[in-house]
């Protein structure tokens, strides 16, 4: 039986190469995110496109959360695993000068998407004729350690460990697991700008190590194959030589 994989964030970066990853072990790929015409980019990616199916919308709206869950119920009648992967960062401002609406863009893409997400894929999880299934969280070092001036990724992040934590307790019954995926410094479009440079919080501007994205993609798969029976609570991977063990 083939399993059944929903990506949110899959139009490019970690959830583009966690779907092709996934796609070359012969998984089916549900793909969803806002753009889709960045979609269709990384369903031609996939070791079988025709294995992949195309849900367009926004993370942080309820409607477009219950439309991709129900169509993959439609298309391929169960779900094995939800990578809640999409995420929002802001600008890097001082907390003083942050407005309202920035902070609570970033809360409704980070943590409230993916408490929708998570809400619905244990529905389905409990009900299905073969009981469980596996959650991912993308998390990140910030779940642990800030950085500077970014008071709304950092907060959120630590409210996806509490719900990660949440959810692997009380899925625990009904054969559900709840992993996060902590990622420091892979290199994709959003972080690239770390490997220039990045701000310390000794107010140095330093040049940081990041690491090819399609490691990310090869660990979500190695966590997407564990039996039910085995839970990663968290899993770190980083760039060696990215400063954060021993703060610096």
């Amino acid at each position: 039986m083939t399993k059944v994989a929903i990506i949110t964030g899959a139009s490019s970066g970690i959830g583009r190469v966690s779907a092709v990853a996934l796609s070359k072990k012969g998984w089916s790929v549900v793909l969803f995110a806002r753009r889709s015409d960045k979609l269709l980019e990384t369903k031609e990616l996939c070791q079988d496109p025709e294995q992949c199916f195309i849900v367009q919308g926004d993370v942080s709206n309820e409607t477009d959360v219950l439309k991709l869950f129900q169509e993959t119920l439609e298309r391929f009648g169960r779900l094995d695993l939800l990578f809640n992967n999409a995420g929002s960062g802001a600008p890097p401002l001082s907390i003083e000068d942050m407005p309202l609406a920035v902070f609570q863009h970033v809360v409704n893409v980070n943590l409230i998407g993916t408490f929708l997400c998570t809400r619905e894929a244990v529905k389905i999880f409990k009900l299905q004729s073969l009981q469980g299934g596996r959650i991912i969280n993308n998390g990140s070092i910030s779940a642990y350690t800030p950085r500077p001036n970014s008071a709304p990724y950092t907060a959120t992040k630590h409210a996806v460990l509490g719900l990660t934590k949440s959810t692997a307790l009380d899925g625990r019954k009904f054969n559900i697991t709840c992993t996060q995926i902590d990622i420091g410094n892979a290199h994709t479009d959003m972080a690239a700008r770390l490997s220039v440079g990045a701000l310390q919080p000794d107010g140095r501007i330093v040049p940081e190590q990041t690491f090819d994205v399609s490691h990310v993609g090869d660990a979500v798969a190695y966590l997407a194959d564990l039996p039910h029976e085995v839970t990663v609570l968290t899993f770190n991977i980083m760039a060696t030589g990215m400063p954060f063990v021993g703060r610096g």
